[in-house]
């Protein structure tokens, strides 16, 4: 397979870039990356392009979906269009042929190669409206697919003008490098390292180490067992922080219609 240089470019400067800042130590800056570490992934790719976008879990009003879109484009993680499709092809090959990133076909491949190599990066016109029809429909979100790396120039350009070097490489450089790798863990660690509570038919795991890194995103053998539920973390003790603030905004009615696993034996928030 050719290269895949519009993943290995912008991976390789943000990964130097995180060592780079290791010289460039600054309080305020690592404040600051770790927010934008919260915003990025959890507001952004789990609330937002997972839970919302891909298996639609809850409702929010427009504003609030285009807000947590425009997130998700910080983690540089693509466009909405393109990882919501991805993810949705993941769920119907889950651990077989068809699946763009099973540990199956190697560990490290799972972790980052699948997207170094070959069209990862982006859907094709066919795989676009086969699996995400109903974001083709939104405007916005198609032109924000599109334009996916400007809300993160913006953020850079910004963070560079109003603190500096430190600021680009701490809240840019290093916390991109932070995201990228919690949620490659998502697709890697948690489908051969964990625990199983239920018997899916593939290969996903639950593993808390992931669910602390990724806001709860680690609790994959849940959420593959029960793929529309906005909860991930089904038992008390699996802390789950993106479904905390799900349920905040339910509790102050800005999300309605949430989805949560009907699970008997285990605590379950009340559902409106």
């Amino acid at each position: 397979m050719a290269i895949n240089w519009i993943a290995v470019v912008p991976f390789t400067i943000v990964h130097v870039g995180a060592v780079a800042a290791l010289f460039y130590f600054s309080w305020p800056a690592v404040f600051t990356a770790i927010v934008l570490y919260w915003v990025a992934l959890s507001l952004g790719i789990g609330m937002g392009y997972h839970r919302l976008l891909t298996h639609r879990s809850y409702k929010v009003p427009q504003g609030v979906e285009y807000f947590l879109a425009v997130c998700g484009t910080l983690a540089l993680e693509g466009g909405p269009l393109y990882w919501v499709t991805t993810h949705r092809i993941h769920h119907q090959f889950s651990d077989r042929s068809g699946d763009p990133h099973t540990p199956r076909d190697g560990k490290w491949w799972s972790h980052i190669v699948w997207m170094l190599v070959g069209h990862a990066t982006k859907c094709s016109p066919e795989e676009c409206r086969r699996y995400s029809p109903d974001l083709l429909k939104d405007p916005f979100l198609v032109w924000l697919s599109k334009n996916n790396a400007v809300p993160l120039l913006v953020l850079s350009a910004l963070l560079l003008i109003l603190g500096g070097l430190p600021f680009f490489l701490w809240a840019v450089c290093f916390r991109i490098t932070a995201n990228l790798h919690a949620t490659w863990m998502v697709n890697s660690l948690t489908h051969f390292w964990g625990s199983r509570r239920f018997e899916t038919h593939d290969d996903s795991r639950n593993n808390g180490f992931v669910a602390l890194l990724s806001f709860g995103e680690g609790w994959h053998n849940n959420h593959h067992a029960h793929p529309t539920s906005a909860r991930h973390g089904l038992a008390w003790y699996e802390l789950d922080m993106s479904w905390l603030m799900i349920r905040f905004l339910q509790a102050i009615r800005v999300a309605d219609r949430v989805r949560v696993a009907e699970l008997p034996e285990l605590t379950q928030a009340v559902k409106r």
